[in-house]
């Protein structure tokens, strides 16, 4: 029969068993998932599981997902993330009013657009059309709804068709041209062999090169860089520095009153097209985040780097190519023709936006 004195001896005992237990057995170190320390930072050399190294593994801390209110830019890193030794996805990028299976596609289009499954036939390559890409950013950013919003408060065509390069390059990465764009070349020749492409995170070519002085009627700056075609690897500060400019840009303007037709404080070329784009890439060039850039230094990456380029030059992550790879046959500003070795993709400058009475 089990006494008084006995029952509390063995309660006695398993006390001190369980007791025995969780002091051989330390809790974890790692924080409750819930959890964040004052300055935690969610920098891009993150990662996640476990490495091994030494004689035994590691196990690293689980980047904290940044909250609803933190900053655009954190919440994009996190994520979209940046790596830099991954492959360039074999990913094509078009957009279009109506895919190619349509009826409705023109048929002076049909040859520039064939042309890159042509030279690329390992690729994925999607025409995407407008009726299609809100649900696919909807999609994408799902986890950023303000970018989302910003995307589908655009009051034009063009506006929504500039800014679905950035996202969809900074989402998935990959390849973007515009429709009205001829593939001369494979993209594993834009670039020479020796280049170690684990070093190199984007590729953009220069658009217009005016050394002129009446260039700021033609163009938005005096180096421009073109946004017709840009290739990336997914999660490029470029592209999150871009996305985050254009959507806060769109939501002040929406938040003001003046994200209307005829009411907008910018340009297209100024708010979406190759004058914001244009900023990102030398932002990206003179960022001390990312480049060593000693204190004090009035030495700044300009236009001046680029002007009259005739090979490519490697700026940190980034590869810029001359005028003539992506502008063969525009005669003038140094260009040479569509048969120049250096000439990869043409142009055919459509610019049916341009068309829009609208603007």
């Amino acid at each position: 029969m089990l006494t008084f004195r006995k029952s509390l001896f063995a309660a006695v005992l398993l006390i001190t068993f369980i007791v025995y237990l969780r002091s051989s057995h330390p809790a974890s170190s790692l924080p409750s998932p819930n959890s964040a320390s004052p300055g935690h930072s969610y920098n891009e050399d993150q990662t996640k599981g476990v490495q091994k190294g030494g004689d035994k593994d590691t196990v690293q801390q689980l980047p904290l997902m940044p909250p609803p209110t933190a900053p655009l830019r954190d919440r994009l890193r996190y994520h979209f993330s940046y790596d830099l030794e991954a492959k360039f996805p074999a990913y094509i990028w078009q957009t279009w009013k109506y895919t190619p299976s349509s009826m409705f596609f023109s048929e002076s289009l049909r040859d520039p657009e064939s042309s890159w499954s042509e030279l690329h036939p390992g690729f994925v390559h999607e025409v995407i059309p407008d009726d299609t890409q809100r649900h696919l950013i909807k999609y994408l950013f799902g986890a950023v709804p303000d970018v989302y919003e910003a995307y589908d408060s655009m009051p034009l065509p063009v506006l929504k068709a500039d800014f679905f390069r950035y996202l969809i390059l900074l989402a998935r990465g990959g390849i973007y041209s515009d429709i009205d764009t001829t593939a001369l070349k494979p993209a594993s020749d834009w670039l020479p062999s020796e280049l170690d492409l684990a070093t190199v995170g984007a590729v953009v070519g220069i658009e217009a090169d005016p050394d002129r002085p009446d260039w700021h009627d033609w163009y938005a700056r005096r180096i421009q860089f073109c946004q017709w075609t840009i290739q990336a690897k997914p999660g490029h500060p470029i592209m999150r520095d871009i996305v985050a400019h254009i959507t806060e840009e769109t939501l002040r303007m929406k938040k003001a009153g003046i994200l209307k037709v005829g009411k907008m404080d910018k340009t297209v070329m100024e708010y979406t097209g190759p004058g914001a784009w244009t900023d990102a890439v030398f932002r990206y060039f003179n960022d001390p985040d990312y480049f060593n850039i000693e204190p004090g230094s009035t030495l700044n990456v300009t236009y001046e780097d680029f002007t009259n380029q005739q090979g490519y030059k490697k700026v940190g992550d980034v590869v810029v190519l001359p005028i003539t790879s992506f502008s063969p046959g525009v005669h003038q500003m140094g260009a040479g023709d569509v048969d120049d070795p250096m000439a990869f993709v043409k142009h055919h400058f459509g610019g049916t936006w341009k068309d829009d009475p609208s603007l």
